[in-house]
């Protein structure tokens, strides 16, 4: 299936969500958009890189900082909303706490090291602290 027909899928099958959930805002449509190797630490990873492709769809004050809400680690400047990945079984296995609007979600990546399996399928969830609320993606490949 190629790119432009899978995100025409994704888009028709959220739309169609959309018209039975009582939700104000719409869950994440997560795909990939390439992967890169790189080093860190004395080790070689694969960088799997994802886009929110309604993103749009999320105002930029969701992802402000928040210092009156809980720190992320050391930060006691994160963002309202926190991002978490998970494979399709549920393990987190990456977070971003700090993004700074709604675009940056167009960036958004996990790692695997060089020479190991990555999971079949992700999901992201965006946690609005603030409201209390999560928005779960659908699962994406981690292969183009």
């Amino acid at each position: 299936m190629t790119m432009k027909l899978r995100l025409a899928a994704l888009l028709l099958a959220a739309s169609l969500a959309a018209g039975t959930a009582a939700q104000a805002l719409p869950n994440p449509i997560l795909y990939m958009t390439g992967s890169e190797a790189y080093s860190a630490g004395g080790k070689n990873w694969i960088r799997h890189r994802y886009d929110v492709l309604n993103k749009d769809a999320y105002p930029d004050t969701m992802f402000a900082q928040a210092p009156a809400l809980p720190p992320c680690g050391l930060n006691t400047k994160s963002a309202r909303s926190w991002i978490d990945i998970y494979d399709s079984r549920g393990k987190r296995l990456y977070g971003f706490c700090a993004l700074g609007k709604a675009s940056d979600l167009g960036s958004i990546w996990f790692a695997t090291e060089e020479g190991t399996v990555a999971p079949s399928y992700i999901y992201i969830e965006i946690n609005d602290r603030q409201t209390n609320t999560k928005y779960k993606s659908n699962l994406a490949d981690t292969t183009l």
